[in-house]
């Protein structure tokens, strides 16, 4: 299927200070599924919402696609400490939506870990439409300690592979790791299921709010070279160790 693609103007970029971004995104969104939606995450696509785009800007090439191979994943000793912490908590997949609860948990963690961000004010609304998508299949992970919501994890899943939408949590549980929980269980679920990937959005080496998406091994980075063309995913072993690219 041939899809037509626009691209936006560019805009100053919120990750890195001084730089501007622009984005290639898809124009036929009545032709999305999630079958081609999982060709375009291995492109180095990502969704937000019901629109799909890809950092395409004029002199930055910072924005690596980052994907964890799920059943070559082991997870590290502190991986493995905050999956037994977190043994005590109460977990459902269930089609995803958002429940005035999950919306003041939202708002909770993005007012208290996010205060900069345009989202911290969002509506109820802009909310759902950030997180959903009317052509694709959503699953939410929901995680609640004695009946309490603490953390929410929206998850695409399509035929191939499980993509990480967004996940939020009680702010003052950081001492459980819940982002890095949520993590896990996506790729335990996608491993059960014997879906390849797990996608975990975009990743910037300088950008420590992201440095978190570098810490499952091993992983794969899609590296856009000069001009975009023939891009490669370079498996990451451990840390500063490339192996052969997939």
């Amino acid at each position: 299927m041939r899809l037509n693609l626009g691209l936006t103007p560019e805009h100053p970029c919120s990750y890195l200070p001084g730089e501007n971004t622009r984005s290639l995104v898809v124009v036929d969104e009545e032709q999305l599924t999630p079958e081609t939606y999982d060709a375009l995450l291995e492109k180095g696509y990502r969704r937000s919402g019901d629109h799909v785009y890809r950092p395409w800007c004029h002199s930055c090439r910072a924005c690596n696609a980052v994907r964890i191979p799920v059943r070559r994943f082991r997870p590290d000793r502190s991986q493995r400490r905050c999956r037994k912490r977190n043994r005590d908590l109460a977990l459902e997949w269930k089609p995803a939506e958002l429940t005035r609860e999950q919306y003041q948990l939202y708002l909770l963690y993005q007012q208290q870990r996010h205060t900069d961000g345009d989202m911290a004010h969002s509506s109820l609304e802009e909310t759902r439409e950030f997180l959903l998508a009317g052509w694709n299949n959503v699953q939410l992970l929901e995680v609640r300690m004695a009946g309490e919501l603490v953390a929410a994890a929206y998850t695409d899943v399509m035929p191939r592979c499980l993509s990480a939408v967004y996940t939020f949590f009680r702010p003052d549980l950081g001492g459980r790791s819940l982002g890095t929980f949520a993590i896990l269980e996506q790729i335990a679920r996608a491993a059960s299921e014997g879906r390849d990937w797990l996608y975990l959005g975009y990743w910037i080496a300088d950008c420590r709010k992201m440095s978190y998406k570098s810490r499952f091994w091993p992983h794969e980075i899609r590296r856009p070279l000069a001009d975009f063309h023939e891009e490669t995913w370079e498996l990451i072993e451990k840390a500063g160790t490339l192996a052969d690219g997939s």
